[in-house]
């Protein structure tokens, strides 16, 4: 691999790392958030479904955006927002003004990931473009990762705020390396009329539609696990302290292998049946959780990333294996729903949390296992009905 390749490889790395560690800096301190602004567990859980709204919202106009300029001007702009997000985070003591600068961040986030992943896809060819977006699907993991782990870490010594600090130097030393490194902006190019079929013509297609659905659903039961984490090894009978609570996120690193290990057993063993494994896993897993005890939390977690990270893996496979053109909007659909299902599963499981505490989020995320599973059924039948036709 030449020099630039290395280098471009390097910085879509650590701008998506970058702007992945600013969604979830919260996660592993939301108790210690509860007590200082005396909010509630659905209240404080905000700091995170917020930001994953604010993707929600601003996704298709920033693939949109990708499309008609170049990519520099975005990347500097998205990554001063969210730099400047962190910062009003870090310094204020007012709730509301936490969650409206939560919600800032992003809205601009999508400007360092389905902007950067829209211009990749044009501009590199494809053996390299598998290659650099290998890059960007390991980011994606570091940054969920490394968000959670600077949040945790950094609290004990000093203050959560700090981290916010940390996450904002790190976009902005991010930004101006990958400025450097990408390739001088060309010019703007129209939007072929072939590139102009909608957003809902895409949807009407029922190939597509079950892979988009598959990643909101598994998002949607991945996260709410997660966000909840803390409280449930808080409490009895575990008492754990911060910084253990932040161990438990290194089974978040198994999201590294799962992703290139369920593309080579999809291509060997067919995506419906891999998807369907998966499910049975995700599943399993969940079940593990309910038991009071270490062992089985570990399993269960590590479990629940092996699950989630297949089905993610397998059904945006699934998803640009279907497509012969419009790839750019089918990517920022998949990106919507998924983090639909991200937001949606934090606040439906923040009310059962409130309710009937860790079992509720349990049943709320088993509620949903049904759409992977589908969905692996159906690829499953359509494959082998194209076998018997040959």
């Amino acid at each position: 691999m030449d020099k630039k390749s290395v280098k471009l490889q390097i910085a879509v790395f650590a701008l998506v790392s970058a702007a992945f560690t600013n969604i979830y800096i919260t996660q592993p301190v939301l108790p210690v958030l509860q007590e200082e602004f005396g909010v509630s567990p659905v209240q404080v859980s905000m700091t995170v479904s917020f930001v994953i709204l604010g993707i929600i919202l601003s996704n298709l106009f920033f693939g949109y955006l990708a499309d008609v300029l170049s990519i520099r001007p975005i990347i500097v702009a998205g990554s001063l927002c969210v730099a400047a997000g962190g910062l009003i985070s870090c310094l204020t003591h007012d709730f509301r003004v936490l969650l409206a600068a939560r919600m800032f961040q992003g809205l601009f986030i999508p400007a360092l990931t389905t902007s950067l992943a829209a211009y990749l896809s044009k501009t590199l060819p494809g053996k390299k473009l598998s290659v650099v977006m290998g890059a960007y699907v390991s980011a994606t993991v570091l940054g969920g990762l490394g968000g959670r782990l600077l949040g945790g870490w950094i609290h004990p010594p000093l203050h959560w705020r700090y981290a916010f600090l940390s996450a904002s130097l790190l976009i902005l030393c991010a930004m101006a390396f990958a400025c450097a490194v990408l390739p001088s902006p060309g010019p703007v190019k129209r939007i072929s009329p072939r590139d102009k079929a909608g957003f809902l013509s895409l949807l009407a297609r029922r190939d597509l539609l079950w892979p988009i659905a598959c990643g909101g659903a598994g998002f949607l039961m991945f996260q709410p696990i997660f966000n909840f984490l803390p409280y449930r090894l808080a409490a009895p009978p575990f008492h754990f302290s911060t910084g253990m609570i932040t161990l438990t996120y290194f089974v978040y690193v198994l999201g590294f292998f799962m992703g290139p290990l369920a593309g080579n057993l999809s291509a060997r063993m067919g995506s419906g049946n891999i998807l369907m494994a998966a499910s049975g896993i995700f599943g399993l897993s969940i079940g593990l959780l309910f038991i009071p005890s270490v062992p089985a939390v570990v399993a269960g977690l590590l479990g629940t990333c092996a699950g989630f990270f297949t089905i993610h893996a397998v059904a945006i496979g699934l998803l640009n294996s279907k497509l012969s053109s419009g790839q750019g909007k089918a990517n920022a659909l998949y990106v919507l729903f998924y983090y639909c299902g991200g937001w949606i599963g934090i606040t439906g499981a923040g009310f059962c949390f409130q309710k009937f505490r860790w079992n509720g989020v349990l049943g709320f995320v088993l509620i949903f296992l049904g759409v992977p599973l589908v969905t692996g059924w159906i690829e499953k039948n359509n494959t082998d009905k194209d076998r018997n036709r040959k």
